[in-house]
């Protein structure tokens, strides 16, 4: 393994120079020659690597260059003779990669494959998402053939935890003699990783480079001023990692050396360099690299005045000493600067074009109506005509019915004005658009949420970010200083700008100690989300046995991470157990044996705890039972719980474990109920009709439902009251038993000797120490032996639930065997796919025509927001209805097996797809389709493309019913039409 960072010695610079004359005549030389830039060294080091026919990991940053690397393992292949599989995380990135390599090498030399599109497959050179190479990996494609080289662009994706186990997968199954090109963004843990890859694929060379390309300038935008966040005169990125560290007082970054070195790099940036200009004026450079002091006291004195302002106001003197303040000290809370005025502020001092990234589509689309609204105009006469001929000719085909309900004609305006939104929930067509007008210098300021970090070839001057926290789908986190360094990465166009610039808006509550700290991280670790999944496990056993399958498995990444974890942890035991027998030594008594005595406190206490967490467990039973019980039409009275008032039951919940029926209350909010919405255990107070053609989502049912509930408790307001009471349930007391032995625990206590020591009590914080360290230890003894062999661990249980469906089955040899099911299951792809499978073996697709087809594929594969989840939609027809009726039948079967054999839970099948996807297939109009719906076109062509990839694998399944199967080709065609078949190319 080899590893560049920083400048190289003047050895090293001998020997490149040496090695660049005998390159000339090579391959590499050959293919620095149609390159318009000259090779930086760790690109011509990862070159030289696949040359000599070793694999490579390259980790640089973004934008430094490193899918030049890539291409030269094209290049390399189509030289001699072989093919090449460029593969990406993403269709977007796929469909741009597709189009780079086709106008370098000629339509005919380049295909694409991205699950619903095929274009010239078998290609020497083919751009795929990695999903479609592990399927083909697994199904032994034919297309494989005289495979040479794999490029895997981003490959740091595999840490992500719904996908990422497929980089693992295919990088453990590739045949021996494929050479693997591998492109991560900078993480800290490069070599470890590395030392898997040399593992797994044999020789690798690993190649490290921290330099980037353009320096990265950190400002923080407070009003309309832009400051500079760090003190100094060297960004920061020009200081060697080696020596950044975070300082004692402030956790502001602080660099101890190199600082003078970066002088003089700094000292050669002149204004007359390139178009973008230091912004601020900063102080002389200093041997520290501290955060600027004018935010430190913003920050101060916006605290102070914060704390006053929540606190009271203080008497005289209080206010005395406030007037006595510095003027820095006294200025206002500063306002957070509008989206208008950021890009205005940044379009005076030439910073843009700039990347603001927003983590909400709605806040894209805001932004984007905002600036327009405020008059802003970034573009020229001319560049104006060029967008409007651009768009004109992107979207001639779109049908004039669908361009209102795909907001074409404000996107339309934004874009001549040089402003755009960029999100998933965009139309791909349109995506497309605004990256080449944003490539081409058209558009000069896009709205985006984080998806556009994720190697879309998008690179700006200036990336502002919002705010430094997201939501997650389940709550607001703050980024890490990955991800900052992902989204600011874009910062800097090479070749084009001398720096790039990454602005933060101040708002309050700013911390600039805590931005530096994520603008000084520039690293992250790369932890594998690697598990064996049902179709992993039984393609593998269907290519090598279970023994070896499980053997293979253990070569994983996340079992290489895993058993390294150990030796760490081994050294914490034996450190640990050396302090408890200095804890054991210090807790002796002179009155008798303090361990039995500690031992007895211990106990009694646990018992004691025991029996409060019996009595709430007791008391959650009886909650959970009143809410399983309870039926569509019956009214509760929660006036005592978090949810106070009436409400009416809409559905049922028969999950005993859990169950949260929805209700509507009597002012008209629709929600779902648990154990922690109620203080006790609910009953009816009187019931009510629901109308069948009662629909939850639309307001005036709503409205009538919630009056009805008003009047059917003003007449039986003496019953409802009586049903909030609890009595009865015996809850307040404890089991006799349980009683008994905490007496007898307390009696024994007493009875010890050592109960009656004058030291007890310093004896008992010495064995209170001991207890929590020991437990500690023994967690840590747990954690080695969960981490020996945790993934055949799981593969094992895998197979344990794939034999009690029938998928595996033990032959006359004692060899396990694919069963005919189990052979349906291996071509099945994705997060359902046992799921998928046990719904056609239960008949769930066989009278369904194409259009049912559609609408319940649709629900295998959708994933809606969690607060999208809701009430069962009536459904289209009876014949989806008994299909739906059966999938969350085997849906909620599989589930309890896979609790009880500690897996984790197959997603539930969403519906909030069905019936936009339903009409679609009927030939509805898009807006007809989404009407009703909070759906974003974009979304909903991204989700048909997904119901278009599954019934094409259920068209292609081994031994289904040749009826079957043309009603899945039959389906296919009817979703793609319209924006579905002309979005995109993948």
């Amino acid at each position: 393994m080899s590893s560049i960072s920083g400048s190289p010695s003047p050895s090293d610079s001998f020997q490149a120079a040496a090695q660049r004359t005998a390159e000339a005549k090579s391959h590499l030389g050959a293919f620095a020659r149609t390159l318009e830039f000259e090779l930086d060294d760790f690109q011509r080091e990862a070159c030289r690597s696949l040359q000599e026919g070793r694999g490579v990991l390259v980790a640089a940053p973004t934008g430094a260059g490193k899918t030049i690397v890539g291409e030269f393992a094209i290049y390399l292949a189509l030289e001699r003779g072989l093919k090449a599989f460029y593969t990406t995380p993403i269709k977007a990135l796929s469909n741009q990669k597709f189009f780079e390599l086709s106008a370098k090498y000629g339509a005919a030399n380049v295909g694409l494959l991205t699950g619903d599109t095929t274009i010239n497959g078998e290609a020497p050179v083919v751009v795929m998402t990695t999903e479609v190479l592990r399927n083909m990996l697994y199904a032994d494609s034919a297309t494989l053939g005289d495979l040479g080289y794999v490029v895997m662009d981003e490959v740091h994706y595999l840490a992500d935890r719904f996908r990422g186990a497929v980089w693992e997968e295919v990088i453990i199954h590739l045949p021996s003699e494929v050479q693997v090109a591998s492109l991560s963004a900078t993480v800290s843990n490069a070599e470890e990783f590395g030392a898997w890859l040399d593992t797994v694929r044999g020789h690798t060379d690993v190649i490290v480079s921290e330099h980037r390309p353009v320096p990265l300038w950190q400002h923080v935008m407070v009003g309309k001023e832009i400051v500079d966040l760090f003190a100094g005169d060297t960004s920061f990125d020009e200081i060697a990692p080696d020596v950044a560290d975070f300082g004692e007082a402030d956790g502001a970054p602080v660099v101890a050396a190199a600082a003078r070195a970066a002088a003089a790099r700094a000292a050669d940036r002149g204004a007359g360099k390139g178009t973008a200009t230091r912004v601020g004026q900063a102080p002389s450079l200093s041997p520290e690299f501290e955060v600027n002091p004018e935010l430190l006291s913003m920050a101060r004195a916006e605290s102070r005045m914060n704390f006053n302002g929540r606190f009271g106001h203080g008497g005289r003197g209080q206010r005395r000493q406030r007037e006595e303040r510095s003027s820095s000290e006294q200025r206002s809370p500063v306002r957070k600067a509008s989206r208008p005025q950021v890009i205005a502020s940044l379009h005076r001092q030439d910073l843009l074009p700039a990347i603001t990234f927003i983590f909400s589509r709605a806040g894209c689309d805001a932004a984007v109506a905002q600036c327009a609204a405020a008059g802003l105009w970034l573009t020229t006469e001319r560049e104006q005509q060029i967008i409007a001929l651009r768009v004109d000719e992107a979207s001639h085909e779109i049908p004039a019915d669908d361009l209102d309900v795909l907001g074409f004609w404000s996107w339309r305006d934004g874009l001549l004005r040089g402003l755009a939104a960029h999100h998933a929930g965009m139309l791909p067509t349109f995506k497309e658009v605004v990256e080449k007008l944003f490539a081409d210098g058209l558009v000069k300021a896009v709205f985006a949420t984080e998806t556009l970090a994720l190697g879309v070839n998008m690179p700006a001057r200036s990336v502002v970010l919002e705010k430094l926290d997201k939501f997650n789908g389940e709550a607001h986190v703050n980024i890490t200083a990955g991800e900052y360094t992902q989204l600011t990465g874009r910062a800097g166009r090479r070749g084009i700008d001398v720096e790039g610039h990454a602005l933060v808006l101040w708002q309050p509550g700013t911390d600039p100690a805590a931005v530096a700290g994520l603008a000084s991280r520039r690293t992250y670790p790369l932890n594998s989300s690697f598990r064996p999944t049902y179709n992993m496990s039984i393609n593998l056993i269907a290519q090598f046995g279970r023994g070896r399958a499980r053997e293979i498995l253990e070569s994983s990444f996340a079992q290489f991470q895993a058993d390294r974890s150990v030796v760490g942890l081994a050294r914490q035991v034996r450190s640990r157990e050396e302090s408890l027998a200095g804890y054991a030594e210090s807790m002796k008594c002179h009155l008798g044996d303090f361990t039995a005595y500690a031992r007895l406190r211990r106990e009694l206490s646990d018992a004691e705890q025991f029996a409060a967490r019996k009595q709430q467990r007791a008391r959650r039973s009886h909650v959970a039972d009143s809410l399983t019980s309870l039926i569509p039409g019956d009214i509760i009275n929660m006036s005592s719980g978090r949810t106070p008032g009436y409400a009416v039951v809409l559905n049922s919940d028969l999950n005993a474990r859990e169950p949260r029926p929805v209700v509507l209350t009597a002012d008209n909010q629709l929600r779902r109920i648990g154990v922690h919405d109620v203080d006790g255990p609910v009953s009816p107070v009187v019931r009510i009709r629901i109308p069948k053609s009662f629909d939850a989502k639309l307001p005036k049912p709503r409205r009538d439902l919630a009056a009805s509930v008003r009047d059917a408790v003003r007449e039986d307001d003496a019953k409802a009251r009586r049903s909030s009471r609890n009595e009865g349930f015996g809850l307040g007391s404890r089991m006799p038993d349980q009683e008994k032995k905490i007496a007898d625990l307390r009696r024994a206590l007493r009875a010890h000797p050592c109960h009656g020591c004058s030291e007890r009590e310093d004896h008992a914080r010495w064995s209170e120490r001991w207890w929590k360290l020991r437990q500690e230890t023994d967690g840590l003894v747990r954690q080695i032996q969960g981490r020996t062999n945790t993934i055949a661990k799981t593969f094992d249980r895998v197979c344990d639930v794939l034999s009690s469906y029938g998928y595996l089955e033990s032959s006359d040899g004692g060899q396990v065997a694919i069963s005919a099911d189990g052979q349906r299951l291996r071509r099945i792809y994705g997060e359902k796919d046992l799921l998928i499978s046990q719904s056609i073996r239960q008949g769930a697709i066989s009278d369904l025509d194409a259009a049912e087809m559609a609408a319940l594929a649709s629900t295998l594969v959708y994933q809606a927001k969690r607060e999208d989840r809701g009430l069962r939609p009536r459904m289209p027809s009876v014949s989806l209805e008994s299909a739906v009726d059966i999938v969350v039948r085997e849906w909620s079967l599989l589930e309890d097996t896979e609790e009880q054999n500690k897996l984790p839970l197959t997603g539930e099948p969403e519906l909030g797809l069905m019936w936009p996807i339903f009409k679609w297939a009927k030939g509805r109009h898009l807006q007809e389709v989404l009407s009703g719906t909070d759906m974003a076109a974009g979304d909903f062509v991204r989700w048909a493309k997904q119901v278009v990839d599954l019934l094409d694998q259920l068209a292609q399944i081994p031994g289904l019913d040749r009826r079957l199967a043309r009603i899945c080709r039959e389906s296919i065609d009817l979703i793609r039409r319209g924006v579905v078949a002309y979005s995109t190319v993948g």
